[in-house]
């Protein structure tokens, strides 16, 4: 149960290692998300799978938006935290510890959902033994905590907004039965996995209603 300091798109920030050391490749996600966001509407951020919330805090940094950052560890949920505070973004970054699908709010909105859900199938999780389990172990398939990922998304993200999703594959993508009312507009590969972004197929197919977050 030891701490360190790593860069991560210019900013120097720690982790835990019981959590997943944060890849190279995904400052990415947080780029796109950064330059999505002058085209979303007004609103708040929800990271899903936030592990130490470089991802998150990293899109944000730019922005004076709110960033609800969720995990179901908490020891991400403290690191999160003090990673905020490092950056001076503690007053703007809300964290919540719990299952997806219990800590956000029925009628909560979000512009922008950005989500890292683990997605090894778990006949492979042998092939990466340095890495905790949990946070790299998404089912059979891969998609188990992509799937509820997405449920999240389909809930909660207002019209005109995207989300941001990691995979693994192209074929994971395709693979990813999605909720009524929310399509994937684009995907893009990397060597290491992939993002795919999400929007709502029409507006009248949002239940949330537009405001802020608790």
């Amino acid at each position: 149960m030891a701490r360190s300091v790593f860069t991560f798109a210019g900013l120097h920030l720690e982790t835990d290692d019981r959590l997943l050391t944060p890849r190279a490749w995904t400052q990415e996600q947080s780029a796109w998300a950064a330059d999505l966001l002058p085209q979303l509407p007004e609103g708040p951020v929800l990271e899903l799978c936030a592990g130490a919330g470089h991802i998150g805090l990293a899109a944000l940094r730019q922005s004076g938006r709110r960033l609800v950052a969720v995990d179901r560890e908490t020891v991400a949920a403290d690191m999160i935290r003090d990673n905020a505070e490092r950056l001076g973004m503690a007053s703007r970054v809300e964290v919540r510890c719990g299952e997806l699908s219990r800590v956000v709010d029925q009628d909560e909105c979000f512009a922008l959902v950005i989500a890292d859900p683990p997605w090894v199938p778990t006949s492979g999780i042998g092939r990466f033994p340095e890495d905790p389990r949990g946070a790299i172990d998404g089912g059979d398939d891969g998609l188990t905590v992509a799937r509820q990922c997405v449920e999240v998304i389909a809930q909660h993200l207002l019209p005109w907004g995207a989300a941001l999703l990691q995979l693994g594959t192209l074929e994971q993508v395709g693979a990813l039965d999605l909720p009524a009312g929310l399509v994937v507009v684009e995907v893009r590969e990397y060597p290491r996995g992939v993002l795919a972004r999400l929007v709502p197929a029409g507006a009248d197919q949002v239940s949330c209603a537009a405001g802020p977050s608790r």
